[in-house]
């Protein structure tokens, strides 16, 4: 077993769970369990942030071949979608806890459909579901299953990840819109026979 593995295993588990965290965000019903989630997905997030940011720069102050060294070039791959959530799923987090907050007063209150659709947005979930599964990618040659070895086999794996991605945002796409449809004022109905004259 390598010695990346116990640098690279905690960043995998939180940015796993953050992952997991988020993708139960929408299914929430009650403004207080949102509230509650989306602290513990804050919590989560920075951490991961965290974490990855002192790999990678430990890794860019060492000089040599160190299990450091080693490490912050394998999360070199998670360091683009690690951005993307720094950049913009940290502020949607930070104001979906702060919109949760102000209906969770009472405990049985339920989450409005506005609410869970900005809990779906995708620029939530896919983001942190990228950089695990990249931080995944980064931890398999450290227990001995190294994808891009082979020069046949990386082309194919560097294609299921782009259509796996895809695949989790079309999915957290179509959710989003179904909760946005639901959060949508009803229109209102109007008749459709024509106006007749009022006879007295």
């Amino acid at each position: 077993m390598d010695d990346r593995l116990a640098v690279l295993l905690p960043v995998a588990a939180v940015w796993l769970a953050a992952g997991l965290v988020a993708e139960g965000l929408p299914g929430l019903d009650r403004a207080r369990a949102l509230r509650r989630r989306t602290g513990w997905l804050s919590a989560l997030v920075l951490t991961g942030l965290a974490l990855t940011a002192a790999v990678l720069a430990a890794g860019l102050q060492s000089a040599g071949d160190t299990t450091v060294d080693r490490s912050a070039a394998a999360l070199g791959v998670a360091a683009v979608p690690a951005a993307v959530v720094a950049v913009c799923t940290v502020r949607r987090v930070r104001r979906l806890r702060s919109g949760a907050g102000a209906f969770a007063a009472a405990p049985g209150t339920p989450a409005p459909h506005g609410l869970r659709a900005a809990a779906a947005h995708p620029l939530i979930a896919l983001p942190l579901q990228a950089t695990a599964l990249a931080v995944l990618v980064a931890v398999l040659p450290s227990v001995g299953v190294d994808l891009f070895a082979a020069p046949g086999v990386a082309g194919p794996v560097i294609t299921v990840a782009v259509l796996g991605v895809c695949a989790i945002g079309v999915r957290h796409a179509l959710r989003h819109n179904r909760l946005a449809e639901r959060a949508m004022p009803a229109a209102e109905v109007v008749s459709a026979r024509p106006a007749r004259a009022l006879h007295v």
